[in-house]
């Protein structure tokens, strides 16, 4: 970890202790906030960046290109991080609302002008990233594509959040109670369809409508999901030996991305049409079993070509004609060197020997 982006590692370790932190607060602290607790949004965001902080200061250090440009875009990154989620920690400490507050109290409003001018530094170092990722590799092909594919789908999980308030504004403000039962103004929300309340367990997604929390979830954490999956194929290698193949291991990944970046793409369709995650209609499930049978099909071809390539090679560098494995021929007696093996040598005439 020497060679990781400071600044970014030191967002990390202050986002793991903030998991700590409101893990605690989870036991300790009663308050709630829509029937769920108020710390449960400030691990949920710490544990995001720990994951996501990690990459980031793994990764840029192995960018060649525009060091120092890569090392601002990281700084950015961690300085943003740093802010906006201490915001949300204040926030849920006050016992109030970080995201969509319309308060009119001084703190909360000004905390609501930063607080959005850190997303654009998120989103923004994000994207310097992944641009610059299309034009450097970074180990072999199949983690480079990882890489790629992961900050692309990252990127627009962050532009897919920016609609959030723009799809749910529509209906109008509402009021609701903060920790202590004060009203609290809210504008926008996370959900499509429906309220933000009363969702599923730890993620509170929406479960009467669409929620665009899902997509922008399984887009940002894309990148962990890619690296993982060439870690294991790295692993497997040493037992199936096609895998030893760059180019096989780096087929079998692109399976993987494009079948995760159709699951991507459903949800955010299935959230905008304002259809709960956990209610899929037969739309749904129809585009699910299509990517389903389609990414095992590309699976099953992707192997079936991987063995043919290994058999092939294995034919061409095999010894032919009267020659064994092993190197000796095949019924061919063993060569005297010019010798007859059955007479003795000649003695020496060197009274040394």
């Amino acid at each position: 970890m020497r060679s990781w982006h400071r600044p970014l590692t030191i967002m990390v370790a202050a986002m793991s202790a903030l998991v700590v932190v409101a893990s605690a607060g989870l036991l300790a602290d009663g308050r709630e906030l829509l029937q769920q607790s108020i710390w449960a949004k400030p691990l949920k965001f710490a544990v995001s960046f720990v994951m996501y902080g990690a990459t980031l200061a793994w990764l840029i250090p192995k960018l060649r290109r525009a060091r120092r440009t890569m090392w601002i875009a990281g700084t950015v990154f961690a300085v943003a991080g740093l802010i906006d989620v201490g915001f949300i920690v204040v926030q849920a400490a006050r016992g109030t609302f970080s995201h969509f507050n319309a308060g009119t109290d001084p703190f909360n409003q000004i905390g609501q002008q930063i607080f959005s001018t850190g997303v654009f530094g998120l989103f923004g170092a994000s994207l310097i990233v992944a641009v610059m990722l299309l034009f450097q590799r970074i180990g072999d092909a199949a983690l480079t594509w990882a890489l790629r594919a992961g900050l692309g789908l990252a990127v627009l999980g962050m532009a897919l959040a920016s609609f959030i308030t723009g799809w749910t504004s529509s209906a109008g403000p509402r009021t609701v109670q903060d920790a202590y039962g004060r009203p609290v103004p809210l504008v926008g929300g996370h959900g499509v369809g429906a309220p933000d309340g009363g969702g599923m367990p730890i993620t509170n997604w929406s479960t009467t409508g669409g929620d665009l929390r899902v997509p922008h979830f399984i887009g940002l954490h894309s990148i962990q999901v890619f690296v993982l999956t060439v870690l294991l194929l790295t692993a497997l290698a040493t037992r199936i030996g096609f895998l030893r193949h760059e180019r096989v291991r780096a087929q079998f990944t692109g399976v993987v991305i494009l079948g995760y970046s159709a699951v991507f793409t459903i949800t955010a369709w299935q959230a905008l049409r304002g259809q709960s995650l956990i209610h899929p209609d037969a739309a749904t499930w129809t585009a699910l079993a299509a990517t389903a049978v389609t990414t095992a099909l590309l699976a099953a071809l992707a192997v079936a070509a991987a063995r043919r390539a290994e058999l092939a090679h294995a034919e061409t560098t095999a010894p032919t004609g009267p020659w064994e494995r092993t190197g000796s021929p095949k019924h061919a007696p063993l060569p005297s060197l010019g010798r007859d093996p059955s007479r003795r040598p000649r003695e020496s005439c060197n009274p040394r020997h």
